[in-house]
């Protein structure tokens, strides 16, 4: 694996944040000093389903997949992770019980973590975070509402149009099977709505 670069991570993340938040010198420090490296390697896990979630986990570099598994062991794609993003088991977070999901690596994933006690403290030592994390929270839910809508409202196929047109770099790195699974569809009728497509170019 490769080594965890924590320079040109803390640019990343400080990059990141200060696109909706402006920070002092002493707040950049003492948020960094909050954050733990951590590599996965693919196929390993950051929460699986029955622990307790305890991080908020930013990518740094890498992709990772939340699913959940139903009784009859069928599993189905929520949310994919790419840099820049943030992932976690949001419902176990918050509420401290056994999370519902699994998150996945899909290739090696470097990420920074942030343990919800320091999280509160950070709140606390900077205020900014606080409106941070909302409006992250406000776009997730944002996000999860428009594909609820879409799911009841969109042809298969232009749900897979929508997915593409805005998640580009997903496509291009993750498995056909996964994309399927995130939309509701098998791999079999996935390939057949893009053999279709190409055959209208």
């Amino acid at each position: 694996m490769q080594p965890f670069d924590t320079g040109a991570a803390h640019e990343r993340i400080l990059r990141h944040v200060q696109q909706l938040i402006q920070l002092t010198e002493d707040e950049k420090a003492y948020f960094l000093e909050q954050l733990k490296p951590r590599v996965l390697r693919r196929k390993q896990f950051l929460v699986q389903m029955g622990e307790v979630c305890r991080f908020e986990t930013f990518v740094v570099k890498g992709c990772l997949r939340a699913f959940a598994v139903d009784p009859k062991g069928q599993e189905h794609v929520v949310l994919f992770a790419l840099e820049d993003w943030w992932i976690s088991d949001f419902q176990s977070l918050s509420t401290e019980q056994p999370a519902t999901l699994y998150v996945e690596a899909l290739e090696e994933t470097h990420v920074l973590q942030i343990e919800k006690k320091e999280l509160e403290q950070l709140y606390l030592a900077v205020p900014a975070f606080e409106r941070f994390f909302r409006l992250k929270l406000q776009n997730a839910f944002i996000s999860f509402q428009n594909r609820i809508f879409s799911t009841i409202s969109q042809t298969a196929e232009e749900r897979y149009l929508a997915f593409r047109q805005r998640y580009p770099l997903i496509e291009q790195r993750v498995p056909q099977y996964l994309i399927a699974s995130y939309l509701g569809f098998t791999p079999e009728f996935l390939s057949k709505i893009r053999r279709e497509l190409a055959t209208r170019r």
